[in-house]
């Protein structure tokens, strides 16, 4: 639950496009200061075998600048997708039905208009102890913002359902085909091997806080500052449990699943590429497993390919190079812009492992194809003023869900011998 007592009158400050440019310009600037150092400690390691304390320090200060810079390129990427906390609705014009009546009940509690308008669309579940829905302006509001700032919703296939779960019928072994002519018989092909998977949508739920007196206050936009508060906190649950979650009254996350090495590889398991050495690069030629990595998926799944790595995995990934001594991973070329690793794009999701003995701290994959996350329409709120008095919590739900739909298109890394 989160208490709000200051003011939110005012949208958060955004910093203008020149500032965007200056603080990318700094992020590239100082990755060509690592890049110059991390080379210099790379010469000293071959001709001493061991490299300067004071040099390492250094290529490790730099590395974590540039964490730090990148993180508040993300945070500003954030705060410019969050909704504008200023009453744009009422200068647009007068509200709709449902949107004043939401307005009312957000405010004042009164339920009556909200109820009418729920029991007119034969909207189930639509009495005050269950909550109502929002307008589905707010809705689209919460979701344009989930679509930034969650990691893997971002790359994933998100589908809307109506019900509480969604069945998608799988092709195993695919259809069988061939070559005919005109006028030539046709041989009756085998049927496909079908499997049944099921995505069913978990409650997620946020707890806002408000004081009475930001309620009265007819300036401030309560339609924009409830899709603010919740919409972070459902994507910081989102994104842990699209990664690792055990699919118990959560989506199941990638991570979750069964895994098996890639040479034996099996519908219904990950498959993964090891490193050869236990929680770390193979101390020989430590790129060559990204390769391998790169290729495992089939060339169909590789056109849409990405990777998937925290941001402490990325500053260890950053000091890679290849046979001609070109860094692997670059910075992107623009403000927003995804950095690349081999030329494919990086994805940071915080709920990814660190680097240890057997974690699988990078994917890599068309995740498009490989994860699906289902969105039931509908975005409840429950008006409760009594719980936490003065304040006035909005009890928001949700329903997610998410998983695996096709096991050959997302591979993993995993930090060991085998």
């Amino acid at each position: 639950m989160k208490l709000e007592t200051g003011s939110v009158g005012a949208s958060p400050e955004i910093m203008g496009a020149g500032e965007v440019k200056s603080a990318f310009d700094s992020f590239r600037s100082t990755f060509e200061a690592f890049r110059q150092a991390n080379d210099d400690r790379l010469e000293e390691i071959q001709r001493k075998l061991s490299a300067d304390t004071l040099l390492e320090e250094k290529v490790d200060r730099l590395n974590q600048s540039l964490d730090q810079q990148k993180a508040a390129l993300d945070r500003l990427s954030v705060t410019a997708s969050r909704p504008r906390l200023a009453p744009e609705a009422a200068a647009a014009g007068r509200p709709s039905e449902h949107r004043g009546a939401f307005l009312d009940y957000v405010r004042k509690g009164d339920t009556h208009a909200l109820a009418r308008i729920e029991a007119r669309s034969l909207t189930v579940g639509s009495d005050p102890d269950g909550g109502f829905l929002v307008p589905s302006e707010t809705e689209a509001m919460v979701d344009r913002v989930l679509s930034t700032v969650s990691p893997i919703r971002s790359i994933a296939t998100v589908r809307q359902i109506g019900g509480s779960s969604f069945r998608k019928p799988i092709s195993v072994g695919g259809l069988e085909s061939g070559w005919v002519g005109e006028t030539g018989a046709r041989t009756e092909t085998s049927a496909a091997s079908l499997s049944l998977l099921d995505f069913p949508a978990m409650e997620l739920y946020a707890m806002p806080a408000a004081s009475q007196s930001l309620l009265d206050d007819a300036l401030v936009d309560v339609e924009g500052w409830i899709a603010s508060e919740v919409t972070i906190e459902f994507a910081e649950q989102e994104g842990r449990a699209f990664v690792s979650g055990d699919g118990v009254a959560r989506p199941r996350g990638f991570l979750a699943y069964d895994t098996v090495a890639e040479a034996s590889h099996a519908w219904g398991k990950l498959g993964y590429v090891a490193t050869g050495a236990s929680g770390a690069f193979a101390a020989s030629d430590p790129a060559d497993v990204l390769f391998d990595l790169v290729y495992a998926p089939r060339q169909a799944y590789r056109a849409n390919g990405r990777w998937v790595m925290n941001r402490k995995t990325q500053a260890s990934v950053r000091k890679l190079k290849d046979g001609n001594e070109n860094y692997l991973w670059q910075p992107g070329l623009a403000a927003g812009e995804p950095a690349t690793l081999l030329g494919y794009p990086v994805t940071e999701a915080e709920d990814m492992p660190d680097i240890g003995a057997g974690a699988f701290a990078i994917a890599y994959g068309d995740f498009a194809r490989g994860y699906l996350v289902v969105d039931r329409v509908g975005l409840r709120v429950l008006r409760d003023p009594f719980s936490a008095k003065p304040y006035v919590l909005f009890y928001t739900t949700r329903r997610v869900g998410g998983g695996v739909q096709d096991f050959n298109a997302i591979k993993l890394l995993k930090f060991a011998t085998s």
